[in-house]
């Protein structure tokens, strides 16, 4: 009994600090991630005041288009209407329409050694998300399976 206590106490609190790391993230606001990620990439890459002054103003463009797509794409998923495949290559097509120009506009602002290092560090980024995602869903290759007998 003491043992199925102790259990349900230690889901119960992870739980909630699973939550308490989720609500601290929230409280943010758009303009605080931005500034705070312009800052980060000032230490990272090296940023001059006007490159600071050029990433912020792109950041934040693209932080305000992530949230209208994220209000627009709430909508359609309440009305349970699902995207034509036309849609989605549509919607597809523009995401990626968006991050060519994105890419372009970084190239203007960073000189080519910092655009390097900021492409590294996107590449970097987005293993370290496969691999965070891969663990969520439980289907990690770097955990042994265990054998049958």
């Amino acid at each position: 009994m003491k043992k199925v206590f102790l259990a349900a106490l230690l889901f119960v609190g992870m739980t909630t600090f699973a939550q308490g790391k989720r609500e601290q993230k929230e409280k943010l606001t758009t303009e605080q991630r931005v500034e705070l990620q312009a800052k980060k990439m000032k230490l990272d890459l090296d940023l001059n005041d006007k490159q600071v002054a050029e990433v912020k103003k792109l950041l934040l463009e693209q932080a305000q288009k992530r949230e209208a797509k994220k209000a627009e794409f709430q909508a359609k998923k309440d009305d349970a209407k699902k995207p034509t495949s036309d849609e989605i290559y549509a919607m597809k097509n523009k995401m990626l329409d968006e991050q060519i120009a994105n890419k372009a506009e970084m190239k203007k602002i960073l000189t080519p050694e910092q655009y390097k290092k900021w492409e590294e560090n996107r590449e970097e980024g987005k293993s370290k998300m496969k691999k965070r995602f891969a663990e969520r869903k439980g289907n990690t290759q770097e955990t042994p399976k265990l054998e049958e007998k």
